[in-house]
């Protein structure tokens, strides 16, 4: 097995291409990691995602330190993994006067799969608002099929133990400040090397005398 060093050209486009992240985080020196989906925007260079409020925001607004790993694994001895640290920014709507809040908007069409109170409409809002950055996060996020799910199931367990919880929506990015990636290659000397010519020999003489055949007979003697 080979290890080569990956450049940031390198590692951009696998996470690019990073259908499954992980998002680590701490808070007093304990360390939190969670599953998430993001989407690299090449133009601005960051890590966007959606979320709603929880853990890992909470702890992320205390501390915008963060982690981001991915990896794509084909095999114990052939796979690529990179890790970006950087800083968590979350993107806050900005407000609008005499609007009724997006979950208690009525009569919007829902996606499926998403909670009761939350709806295609709630996620395509986006596209008006007025923070140009939070827009930005939803064009790209939205390229992504199904990108909301994460997001909203997550929500949906925790409604499940609290009715009253608000459905809120979280937009935040991942400026990247460093990163750095690894790939692994098979190396051909590892395939097991033939034996040396006089082994074959060695081979035919025990063949024969074992069984009346050799390697080079095609057959079991009469």
């Amino acid at each position: 097995m080979v290890i080569r060093e990956l450049n940031r050209e390198e590692c951009l486009r696998v996470l690019a291409q990073a259908e499954v992240a992980r998002l680590a985080c701490a808070h007093e020196n304990q360390p939190y990691v969670v599953p998430v989906s993001l989407a690299y925007d090449e133009t601005s260079g960051c890590l966007y995602g959606f979320t709603t409020p929880g853990q890992k925001v909470e702890w992320m607004r205390t501390n915008p330190l963060v982690c981001v790993e991915v990896d794509e694994i084909a095999a114990c001895d052939r796979w690529v993994s990179v890790i970006a640290t950087g800083r968590y920014e979350e993107l806050p709507a900005a407000p609008e006067p005499d609007e009724e809040p997006a979950p208690a908007r009525q009569g919007l069409a829902r996606e499926p799969g998403l909670p009761c109170a939350a709806n295609r409409g709630d996620l395509q809002s986006e596209e008006g608002a007025g923070n140009s950055e939070r827009k930005r996060a939803w064009h790209v996020l939205k390229t992504r099929p199904r990108w909301w799910e994460p997001g909203s199931a997550a929500w949906a367990a925790r409604a499940q133990r609290d009715s009253d919880e608000p459905f809120v929506l979280v937009y935040y990015k991942i400026r990247i400040d460093h990163v750095t990636g690894h790939e692994t290659t098979r190396d051909t000397r590892d395939a097991a090397p033939a034996p040396p010519a006089g082994k074959w020999e060695w081979m035919h003489r025990t063949l024969v005398r074992l069984f009346g055949v050799g390697p080079k007979d095609g057959g079991l003697a009469p």
